[in-house]
């Protein structure tokens, strides 16, 4: 049996927001079984609690906004797949400034914090999502699709005209081992010519090498280089698992895209969820064992019963 988790303890992190440019504390409480992750902002009279869902998805440019005006909340990719990497699924989110920060530009400090904060087990079952149909979106030559299996998997090919990217093809078998290792490290990035754009539009606005792959026109400019030879196809699967995590469950499912991004991801995610047919709503007892023990929590991690 797989049970639903959330944090052993409150915990707490300060840092900068990658668009917005402002310094943020995030607080992350312990919550009850089917709370689901809730976001709140703490700096606004009378702001109201917002709920993970795809279907709250506003902006999705350079990364993924839940809802609209002063409540909404910026750049929750991250932080999400770092909850989804680790199997939890309760969690208050409370913060004092329009975005999540940005941190490294990977989820791997968000990862760190919630291994030394532990995980409690609750007493009740999770519920996986089963595909049971494809389900397959496209948008100007690119596109993503979901098809059965017994696991999450994501197939991500990323193709950008940068003699370091070019072609990048990743196949990742999701579970926690998996993800901390070889996912969760790998760091958002960007372009050196797109900066003075980007900041025009109020964007990257906090961006800086410290939290970004830096490309110039032939190279990496960050003086310590890659972490992976492909961190940036990584780096897209991280997105991916954030942004499916909006679900609002674990996936038992196939991920194929093809250049996609955030809008993309949450175009799956609604289609998904228009798509009743495709999928079934089943208690983690159900699944087979391969899948269960993908989701199992790693060993390195303090559980709390």
């Amino acid at each position: 049996m797989i049970y639903q988790r959330t944090l052993a303890k409150e915990v707490q992190v300060t840092g900068i927001g990658l668009h917005s440019g402002k310094k943020v504390t995030l607080k992350l409480f312990p919550a009850e079984a089917d709370t689901g992750i809730v976001f709140k902002r703490t700096d606004i009279k009378n702001s109201k609690k917002m709920r993970a869902d795809a279907r709250t998805v506003g902006a999705t440019e350079n990364n993924t906004t839940l809802g609209g005006g002063e409540d909404c909340v910026h750049t929750v990719e991250h932080l999400l797949s770092a909850l989804y990497g680790l199997g939890i699924n309760n969690v208050y989110c409370e913060r004092d400034g329009p975005e999540i920060p940005i941190m490294d530009g990977s989820s791997a400090s968000f990862v760190f914090i919630l291994k030394e904060t532990g995980v409690q087990n609750l007493n009740k079952s999770k519920q996986f999502m089963v595909l049971v149909d494809k389900v397959r979106v496209e948008a100007n030559g690119t596109w993503a699709e979901i098809e059965p299996a017994n696991n999450l998997v994501i197939d991500s090919t990323i193709v950008f005209a940068h003699p370091i990217i070019k072609a990048q093809n990743q196949v990742f078998e999701f579970s926690c081992e998996n993800f901390i290792s070889e996912i969760s490290r790998a760091r958002t990035f960007g372009m050196l010519k797109d900066v003075d754009h980007l900041k025009r539009k109020g964007l990257v606005k906090g961006g800086s090498l410290d939290n970004a792959i830096v490309l110039d026109d032939f190279k990496v400019v960050n003086p310590e280089g890659l972490r992976f030879a492909d961190e940036f196809v990584r780096h897209k699967i991280l997105d991916t698992i954030g942004d499916i995590s909006l679900l609002g469950y674990e996936v038992a499912g196939k991920i194929t895209t093809y250049k996609s991004g955030h809008y993309l991801h949450n175009q799956l995610c609604r289609k998904i969820l228009d798509t009743p047919s495709c999928y079934e709503i089943v208690s983690a007892s159900s699944l087979s064992l391969e899948a269960r023990e993908a989701h199992r929590l790693p060993q390195m991690i303090s559980v709390t019963n």
